[in-house]
This record gives structure tokens, sequence and C-alpha cells, in this order.
């Protein structure tokens, strides 16, 4: 992604850089001689922002929301480009869509320049997870979902150099959170990392994890009895039993290839797929050395999207993967617990993926009213459809029928949820 893509400079303003150069008339309509923190509150909707050492607010695009931030023009041309690599390598990022240079106020004086992001539907920042009703051990769930944003880079080549929960947003991800990078100034694309750079990524991450749990503390939302060190060493462990599954080479007997199968599996569990792998026999043909090449990310989410086109974060394609294969292999669905259609054991998975779609996804989402979309991305609420129907049934000692279920879940569940689409709070005064 070119940095001067769609380049433009306004009569008497700053320089425009857009990705999308129908992005350039509603940018240029914007009071870039105002500094950012003196714009008027209804430009900006509002919702929960981060600790960040820069001023950020959020404006409305159409359908869509914007962040903006304000930094340096050499500063904003850098993270403009970093993000556009992340993007082109498929990690989990917010999406940059321009960067302003040559701001300046009504006196001539120069102003810092902007960077312009797309706001990440369905995420939030930190603490304003921690300023809600929480399940149990959400502040772990985060901790994990940052760790395996961290290998993630890191397999990429990328050195973050300030990794910490506060330059992140998460998603929902079934029971899990999935983590975004939402701030990349201080990152480094590099071929590949060496051992040092993944260190001192992980000191930088502890130190900085235990000073957000200090300010959560500080802010009355997490108890004074959390260890604020307890959740930068669960980083470190998380990241470095995963970096170990997905790097380490593996010796053993010729007459043991299953074990290339099993190694497959749970790295297939864990979401990552094999792109390549390595199997060099010694000499004397007893062992084999095998080592993973060119790991790639979102096994479950690229087999749904593949059988369904449904594109859902990787815990939440799991679940509705598990959900299909139930339904596939259960014997003669009428009125049960999938609804009402029978499925052939001899169905292939892609058919049998048409019928689950047409038979379980789309009446539920279907029977969704409009002022509830809102609630949660459709991934996640299909897995909370399937843990309420779960509880349902083990409560009633019986199968419950779909439409029952949603029902069901539509008024005990769904209703009472806050949405998540977009989290408004008050914009800044």
């Amino acid at each position: 992604m070119p940095a001067s893509a769609g380049a433009e400079t306004t009569a008497s303003g700053p320089t425009i850089h857009t990705v999308d150069p129908a992005d350039h008339a509603m940018l240029a309509q914007l009071p870039w001689e105002l500094p950012l923190a003196d714009w008027p509150t209804d430009l900006m909707g509002g919702l929960p922002r981060g600790i960040s050492r820069h001023i950020v607010r959020f404006i409305e695009n159409g359908d869509e929301l914007l962040a903006i931030k304000e930094t340096e023009d050499r500063q904003a041309l850098r993270e403009f480009d970093i993000l556009g690599v992340l993007e082109n390598l498929d990690v989990p990022s917010v999406e940059p869509r321009a960067y302003i240079t040559g701001r300046r106020n009504a006196d001539g004086e120069e102003l810092p320049g902007a960077l312009v992001t797309t706001h990440l539907d369905f995420s939030l920042p930190y603490r304003a997870l921690f300023s809600r009703a929480l399940a149990e051990d959400t502040a772990g769930r985060l901790v994990d979902a940052l760790a395996v944003l961290l290998a993630r880079l890191h397999l990429v080549g990328f050195y973050w150099g300030d990794v910490s929960l506060s330059n992140t947003l998460f998603r929902r991800d079934a029971d899990a959170y999935a983590a975004y990078v939402v701030d990349a100034e201080t990152g480094e694309l590099h071929d590949r990392l060496s051992a040092g750079q993944r260190e001192m990524d992980l000191r930088i991450a502890r130190t900085n994890i235990a000073g957000d749990f200090l300010d959560l503390q500080a802010a009355g939302l997490v108890e004074s009895s959390v260890d604020p060190l307890a959740a930068g060493d669960r980083l470190f462990e998380a990241y470095n039993g995963l970096w170990a599954e997905l790097t380490r080479v593996e010796e053993f007997s010729v007459n043991e290839r299953w074990r290339i199968d099993e190694r497959i599996r749970r790295l297939n569990d864990l979401g990552f797929d094999l792109g390549e792998l390595t199997v060099t026999t010694d000499l004397d043909g007893v062992s084999l050395l095998v080592e993973p090449k060119v790991v790639e990310p979102n096994h479950h989410s690229r087999r749904l999207l593949r059988l369904t086109g449904i594109g859902a974060n990787e815990n939440q394609a799991r679940a509705m993967l598990n959900d299909l294969d139930s339904y596939r292999t259960a014997p003669g669905f009428t009125g049960g617990a999938h609804g009402s259609g029978e499925m052939p054991a001899e169905l292939s998975e892609e058919e049998a993926a048409r019928i689950w779609l047409d038979e379980v996804y789309k009446p539920l989402i279907g029977a969704i009213p409009g002022s509830l979309m809102n609630k949660l991305e459709p991934g996640q609420i299909f897995y909370e459809f399937a843990e309420h129907r779960r509880v349902m049934a083990q409560a009633r000692q019986r199968d419950i029928p779909l439409r029952e279920a949603i029902a069901y879940f539509i008024m005990d569940d769904l209703a009472n949820l806050p949405d998540e689409s977009r989290y408004v709070q008050p914009p800044p005064r």
C-alpha cells in the first residue's frame, strides 16, 4: 500500500493522503486548522477510549466510524505504512485510511499531523471491558488473546516495541477474546525477528501490562488484591507455550510418522495451519526431524468461510463448525435438536454445510429483530445461542427444538445485552 496513494492538497489547507480517493472530499471538510482537542463535539461520535499519549477522536463517515489520532507528520506516515503492511499480511489490526500532513492554524503556526483509521466494530479497549459486568477470568482471557496476537506479529517479523493492553482492541470470540493492533507507531518490520527482539517485546509487555492493571486498580475497576505482575507472567507463559508449539523442531522414529499428524492437529486446534512442513531423515534412516514452516493463522475461520461464506473470528468459527459437524453426523432430524430436515450420512461436507446454513444458521439470524442486531456480531450471536440452547437442554433433560430455543434466547439473553457494535459514550467536551 503506497503511502502517497490518493494524495491531494486542499486549496488552503493540509495535504490529505488517502487509500480511497472517495474519502478525500469528506476529510477535506474537517477543521484541520484546529487542534484535535478543540474540534466541535457535533462532529464526533462518543466511543470509549483507552489510555493514549495522543489525542484521539471519532467521526462518522456515512455508516462507518473513523478514528483520528493526532501525531507528528513523519510518525503519521510511518504508522500508516506499517498498518498497511500488517493488513496485507492478514494480521489483526485496524485498517489505515488516510494520513494528513502540513496542518497549520489560522495564524499560520504548525500543527501536528494526523492518522485516520477505520473503527473496528464490536471492539472495545480494555478499560471499557473492565467498566462493565465481566465473566470470570476476563483479565486472563484478555492477556491470552494478547499472547496470541504477539505470536502472530512475531511470526511475520513485526517487533511491536510497546506491547500493552492499552495499544490493543478486543472483540469477543466465543468464550475468549480476539486482540487487534490499534497503535503501531513504535513497531518495526523485519524479515525475521531474533530471539533477543522477541525477548525484548516480552519484557516490555510484562512491564506495560503490570502498569495497565495498576491503572485499573487506581480507577477502582480491579480489586486491590489482584497482583498486577501476575498478568504479565501469564502473558509470558502463554506466549512461550504457543511459540514453542508453532516453531519447535521435533525428532522421532521413522515408525512414528503418525506423530506428524498429531502435530498438525494440535496446531489446527490452536487455530493455525501449516503452509509447509520440512521433514529430514538422518543418515542411517532411524529418525526424522520435523520443522514447521510458514505457519498460517485462522484455520477454523478459513474452513468456515470456504464451506458457508460466513466470516467469523477463530473461536466463533470453531463453535459453528462443531455444530455443523454434529448436525452432519446426527442420525435423522425430525424436529429434534437441529431443525426439521433430514441429512443422509453420505452427504459431502459442502452439501451438509448448505443444509446447516438453511436449517440452523439462517433461521437464527433471520429471527433476530433489527433493533437487536447491534448487540453482538453474528458469529458471537450464534455462539451465545448455542450455549443458551445447551444449558436449556441440560436443565430440561431434553433436546430443545430450534424455534423454541431461538425465542427463549432472544427474550432471556440477547434483549438484555448492551449494544457492542458502537459502544457509545457522550463525546468529549
